[in-house]
Parts: structure tokens; C-alpha cells; sequence
């Protein structure tokens, strides 16, 4: 589990520095103890997603590749994940993040 810590940590503040380029009314849409992810790869669809997903090995990989493909600068008001939306809604179920 100790493997893991610098993973989350690492998520939480791609997280933090994504919710802090958005504008506050995309903030406040979203309910406390989710956030938001923009997941597709020609044209973008927002879901509203559980913090209990950051927890997730398969998600904590997302996050390094859209680390890798975007840095830390999320337009949009939320993380930017490369991979298309059926794979990002099959993983999201099976954590029940959606």
C-alpha cells in the first residue's frame, strides 16, 4: 500500500491544480466529493466522477498519461483524460466513480 501513497498524493494535486484554472461557477456544479474529467478523444465529454476513483491503480495510469499529453493545464475546468469514453465509462462502473 506504502507503493501507492505517492500516487494519490500525485493525483490530489493534478486534481487541485485542474480545479483551480476553472471558473467558479464549473466549481460549483459539481457536488463535494467529485470532480469533473473531459474524457474523448475528437470531441470531449465532461463526466462527473467520484474521488474514490483516485484510489485506483487504472486511474492513477490515466492520470500519468494525461499528465504526459496535457501538463497541468486544463482549459476546460477539469482534468483532460486521453482515452476514448468507452473505456473511461467501463473503468468508471467498475469502481462505481459514475
Amino acid at each position: 500500500m506504502a507503493i501507492l501513497m505517492p500516487r494519490i498524493i500525485q493525483a490530489k494535486q493534478i486534481l487541485r491544480r485542474s480545479l483551480s484554472n476553472g471558473s467558479s461557477n464549473a466549481y460549483m456544479a459539481i457536488p463535494k466529493g467529485y470532480f469533473a474529467v473531459y474524457v474523448g478523444e475528437q470531441e470531449k465529454k465532461r463526466f462527473v466522477v467520484s474521488v474514490s476513483i483516485l484510489s485506483q491503480p487504472a486511474f492513477q495510469e490515466l492520470l500519468c498519461q494525461a499528465e504526459e499529453e496535457f501538463g497541468y493545464n486544463h482549459p476546460m475546468g477539469g482534468l483532460t483524460i486521453p482515452c476514448s469514453e468507452d473505456i473511461f465509462t467501463d473503468l468508471a462502473s467498475r469502481f462505481g466513480a459514475l
